[in-house]
This record gives C-alpha cells, structure tokens and sequence, in this order.
C-alpha cells in the first residue's frame, strides 16, 4: 500500500486553507497531486523506506500534523494504487484511516461484492445501465466479457471497466500544486433565497479572482462555479472561457451565465465559490482583438481601478451594485 487520499474536513467555503495543508503532505513526499476542493493523492513509495514507517504510520502522523498545525482532521484511504485509495477513502468516516486489505486474491474479495457505481470514474447514467442488465456488482461486471461491456457502453469506457473490475489500476499520482487554481469564496451568514444575492455575491468573487490574477499576472482558461446549500449537498459546474483572461468583467459574465444554467428556483444557498483553473503567464496568452469601443473602454477602467485598489484598498473602488 503506497498511495494515500486524503480528504481534509475543511469547514464549508473554505477552500483557500488547502495550500497549506498539502504543504504537510509534501513534508514527506514530493509526488503530491492536488485535488481542489478539499483533497489530495499521495505516493508515499519512497517515504516508507526513508522514515522507516509503514503506510499506516505515516498516515496517522499526517492527520496528527494536520490536526496539530491547522486544527483540520482529514479522512485517509490507503491502497496500493490511485483507484484503491479513492475506493477506501470513500468508505472512512471522518477521522479513519481505511486501508484496503493486501494481496491479490485480497483486492479480489475487496471489489467482488461493491456497486458498480464505487469504481472511480464510474457515473450515475453508466452505473444505470449496467445495473439494467444484472451487472449491479464489480465481480460481475469482472466476470463479463469485454466485448459485452464495450457493447453496452463505449470501446474505451468499457475496456476501463474491464480493468478496473479486475483490479488493473492504471492510475498515477501527478505532481502538482493547488496554484494552478484560485479560489475565492463567499459564505452567507444565514440561508440565501434571494437569486439577486447570489448574483452579488458571484460578482464580488469573479472581482477578487480579476485582481488577484492581474497582480499575479496569470490568465486562467476555465472557472468553476460551487454552490452549496442548506443540507451541505453542493453543485459543481465549470466552463472553459472564450480565451484565456484574468478580466472581472469576463469572468463575472461566465459565472453569471454558469449561475442561470442551474434553474435554481428559490434554492436554500449557503455559500458560493468561484474558482480559476488552468493558469497561464498573461504575457504568453492571445488575445482576440475587438473593435467594441465598450469592451475597451472597460478594460482601461479595470487598470485604472486595479492602481487605485493598489494604492488605496480593496475597498477605495468597487461596482455600484456592491457599493451597499
């Protein structure tokens, strides 16, 4: 067993803590994949021989760390592959540490008698189907032929399926770091009903990622919206932009658009996110030329005010629909 997963009890919208607790991760191995927003993969391969501690071990002393450090306990799977590890972190409580059992007649018996739909990657309308036809289980979908998965799925999809099934976790854990993303939340102190809230609300994130990617001068090619509601259950949609940007008025229009998709209709909202994935230097992004007197005139707006938050505050310049 190699490979952690570790899913951090973040209070809600408080994403912006995760940096920070990867660094614990990264205390003792480099190869640590981020998985906004609350998690992230570890492979521990050559930390077991460095400290001399099993992976069990190493797990609990990183919740200790991260309970001790930053007061966040975090949920740990531990498996000997990137599958595996999602598929026991799954099933830990708060607080546990799940280690799937070793050994290959072991990792047969433990994905033998699991729905269909706890393989990673598996969804609800594939899952429906399989489940259609009497494939409700991993072992049985191990034990059917490849050419009838590919049948009632895709080629591809049903060729994952058929290893997955049978225990072949082609996964990896890819180095990166949660700075290819920016996020910016906003809470609300009580229940939100009110659409125009939200939309205020969105309009301030999607202003706060516009100036921190301008002072970092990045460009990001995807945002992501997160609702979260009153039972703790949470939406996620992204969009991948037009062209890269880092402008307010840009992002404020794909959140807006992303925000309206949702239909919500009188939804108990407790918070929303925005988050700019895809990060890219400014100065080696394209940018589409317009011949739009507004847009330009907004863009030259946007510089002017981004100085004077710089010299003044965030708050010395902010929209009229914010000013209250």
């Amino acid at each position: 067993m190699t490979i952690l997963c570790v899913r951090f009890q973040l209070p809600p919208m408080y994403e912006a803590a995760l940096p920070g607790l990867l660094g614990t991760l990264e205390e003792f191995t480099p190869v640590v994949e981020a998985l906004p927003p609350d998690g992230a993969l570890a492979d521990l391969r050559g930390a077991e021989r460095y400290f001399r501690r099993d992976v069990v071990e190493l797990a609990s002393l990183i919740r200790v760390r991260a309970l001790a450090w930053h007061g966040v306990d975090c949920a740990i799977g531990a498996g000997p592959g990137p599958m595996f590890a999602r598929m026991a972190l799954r099933e830990a409580a708060p607080g546990e540490i799940r280690v799937v059992p070793e050994g290959p007649l072991a990792l047969t018996e433990f994905l033998a008698e699991r729905p269909v739909g706890a393989l990673p990657g598996v969804g609800t309308a594939t899952a429906r189907t399989l489940c259609e036809y009497g494939l409700d289980s991993i072992g049985k979908v191990a034990a059917a032929p490849l050419s009838t998965l590919q049948r009632l799925t895709t080629a591809r999809t049903g060729r994952e399926l058929h290893e997955k099934a049978r225990g072949i976790d082609r996964g990896r854990v890819v180095p990166n770091a949660v700075s290819r993303s920016l996020a910016a939340e906003r809470p609300f102190p009580r229940d939100e009903l009110d659409p125009a809230q939200h939309r205020r609300a969105l309009l301030s994130a999607a202003g706060e990622l516009g100036s921190r990617l301008r002072a970092l001068e990045k460009v990001c090619r995807t945002l992501t919206l997160t609702v979260r509601y009153a039972d703790r259950s949470l939406t996620t949609r992204s969009r991948k932009l037009p062209e890269p940007t880092a402008h307010s008025s840009a992002l404020t229009d794909a959140a807006y658009r992303m925000y309206e998709a949702l239909g919500l209709q009188r939804a108990r909202v407790r918070g929303v996110a925005l988050r700019a994935e895809g990060l890219d230097p400014a100065d080696q992004a394209s940018h589409q030329l317009t011949f739009d007197p507004v847009d330009e005139k907004v863009r030259r707006l946007e510089e002017v005010a981004h100085r004077v938050r710089e010299k003044f505050g965030a708050g010395a310049v902010v929209p009229g629909a914010l000013a209250a």
